[in-house]
């Protein structure tokens, strides 16, 4: 039965609180009253009783609600939303959204006027597909509440416990060289780094750790608890190996290897020793580790502790094609010689762990501007991840603190629809996204999208996180049909300063990969264009066009006929400009 909220800009019922309201509790509150207001131009009440009205609670525990899931039902009298320490703010957001509001970015939300709002029969019970769920786009990263509003619960964004809190983890990842750093103990032991060729390597994250010395482990436990003591508001805590290509070959770390038949039971067997410790000490830390590169396929032996989280990270693997039915060779050497894929290794860990999370990738690192055509496949490979028991992602993006190009505020709102329901409607979000954040360009940004995916997936195009872009997808000719639907998307919003702001500043991403194509394939740099192009991008307030370097350092490697900056550098933290990032 639908439900008559205001009239004649005149609020018929009362938003309900408990009489003790917990912080989230009020601003789920606060919340509903600004945005019902807005609406209907109507005042609406917060009271802390009663049986009738708009009622927000908290679940009691026997809804199995846990912190993000909620339940909203209605009658002639009441809306009552209830759920878990986020899911009572997210069960007002899902009746916002419910009612026509939409929270596209931090700046751009769709709020119909309705003076007299009528709300229609509502039963839902909501639980997200993901514990864990986590993109790390400027605009979300950057603004915690909006982060609530997309119900995001991950390390990116912080938000606050009046906001519901967030699953903080501490290291994040890559923290072998923090836990035991190469600068305190390269000199003095040596021994607990890890060997190549006969040597040991103790250079920053340029190596691992020694994983079969037993100091090392014991070392690291002490480290592990200082950290934990240090923030005790830490959920999960990385203990990850460093981002280079090799764990240790010394005689002991390689036998490990071949009895586990991979190295992830090697770095299996250390984490588990440390979760194991300081399971009694901090009860509620789950202690997160890699599935990466050479630790990528499953062990036969070790298993992760039910402490112990498991991140599977996607990094070799082709985005422009769904990971299950991709075509192009990306496995990895077992220690016995034979090969995996990624999706075979998704499975293994899947029916191995029950606790497997997954880091993705979303963009060119290398080239952040870059077309990238991964539309079609973000919803595909997040329904495998589900299939497979995955329960937590994190979508690796561009992370530049002033933002980007390529339609990120789009893929952003996808993803966030895609972690809390991998099965939700994501053409229906991309139409009313782009029809309303483009305005009359919408549609052009959509043909836009399909050109750049229907050759992918005509020609097999492969496209990898970090590829220079000099394939076929990047033609002249394409860049030119490309930039031909964004003449009309112009066209369309000329009228509308707002909307041909927002396409003026896309159209940055095919002007700077024909500028480098044209620089790096022909030897033809336009210095006009170039000078043109950074000026503009300067102007959009953007910063970095590298995941490692600044814009400055990027446009002199354009000028000494370079891909990247960072082939100046013996490692990309040398980069003078890099405060910018």
């Amino acid at each position: 039965m639908s439900v008559l909220l205001s009239k004649d800009r005149r609020a018929l019922m009362p938003i309900v609180l408990p009489e003790k309201p917990t912080p989230q509790e009020k601003y789920a509150a606060t919340e509903l009253r600004y945005y019902l207001d807005l609406i209907t131009s109507a005042v609406f009440d917060v009271v802390h009783a009663g049986d009738n009205g708009i009622i927000i609670r908290h679940a009691d525990d026997s809804l199995s609600l846990g912190e993000d899931g909620f339940e909203i039902a209605s009658d002639a009298e009441k809306i009552v939303i209830q759920g878990g320490k986020r899911g009572v703010i997210y069960g007002v957001y899902e009746l916002l959204e419910t009612l026509g509001v939409r929270f596209f970015t931090s700046t751009c939300e769709k709020v119909p006027s309705i003076v007299n709002l009528i709300c229609p029969d509502i039963h839902t019970r909501q639980l997200p597909a993901f514990e864990h769920r986590d993109h790390n786009y400027y605009d979300l990263a950057q603004n915690g509440r909006f982060a609530v509003k997309s119900r995001l619960n991950g390390n990116s964004p912080e938000i606050k416990e009046q906001f519901g809190g967030h699953q903080k983890y501490t290291g994040f990842v890559h923290t072998f060289d923090r836990i035991i750093p190469a600068k305190e103990f390269g000199e003095t032991h040596p021994e607990y780094f890890a060997m190549y060729n006969g040597v040991r390597v103790a250079r920053d994250d340029r190596t691992q750790l020694c994983l079969t010395n037993p100091d090392v482990l014991a070392i690291a436990k002490e480290r592990v608890r200082k950290m934990l003591y240090a923030h005790p508001e830490t959920r999960i805590l990385s203990v990850s190996q460093n981002d280079h290509i090799l764990g240790c070959q010394c005689e002991k770390c390689l036998a490990a290897d071949k009895e586990e038949g991979s190295p992830a039971g090697t770095l299996l067997r250390f984490v588990n020793a440390i979760a194991e410790d300081l399971e009694t000490e901090f009860p509620n830390v789950v202690f997160d580790t890699l599935a990466y590169n050479y630790t990528r396929p499953v062990p036969r032996i070790t298993k992760p502790r039910k402490n112990v989280c498991v991140r599977l990270c996607s990094i070799e693997c082709c985005f422009s094609h769904p990971f299950e039915t991709c075509t192009d060779d990306r496995s990895l050497t077992l220690p016995d010689g034979t090969k995996t894929s990624f999706i075979n290794d998704l499975r293994n860990w899947g029916a191995y762990h029950d606790r497997l999370y997954i880091w993705d990738y979303t963009t060119c690192f290398a080239h952040y501007p870059t077309p990238h055509p991964n539309w079609r496949t973000l919803q595909i490979n997040m329904q495998a991840f589900h299939k497979n028991h995955v329960k937590g992602v994190f979508e690796q993006a561009n992370g530049a603190k002033r933002g980007g190009v390529d339609f990120n505020e789009l893929r952003a709102y996808i993803i966030t629809k895609l972690l809390w329901n991998p099965y939700t409607d994501v053409h229906k979000h991309i139409q009313e996204f782009t029809d309303y954040y483009y305005g009359d360009a919408g549609k052009y940004v959509r043909d836009y999208i399909n050109v750049l995916c229907d050759k992918a997936e005509k020609d097999n195009i492969h496209v990898g996180f970090n590829d220079q872009p000099v394939s076929e997808l990047f033609s002249d000719e394409m860049l030119d049909m490309l930039d031909a639907i964004m003449d009309k998307a112009e066209e369309a919003v000329k009228g509308d300063a707002l909307r041909l702001y927002r396409i003026s500043k896309a159209r940055l991403s095919v002007r700077w990969v024909r500028l480098k194509r044209h620089a790096m394939l022909k030897n033809e740099l336009n210095p006009e264009e170039a000078t043109k192009f950074f000026t503009d991008w300067k102007a959009f307030g953007l910063s970095r066009i590298d995941e490692w370097v600044s814009a400055e350092t990027t446009h002199r490697a354009l000028l000494s006929n370079l891909w990247r900056g960072v082939e100046f550098y013996d490692h990309w933290i040398n980069d003078e400009e890099r405060e910018e990032f």
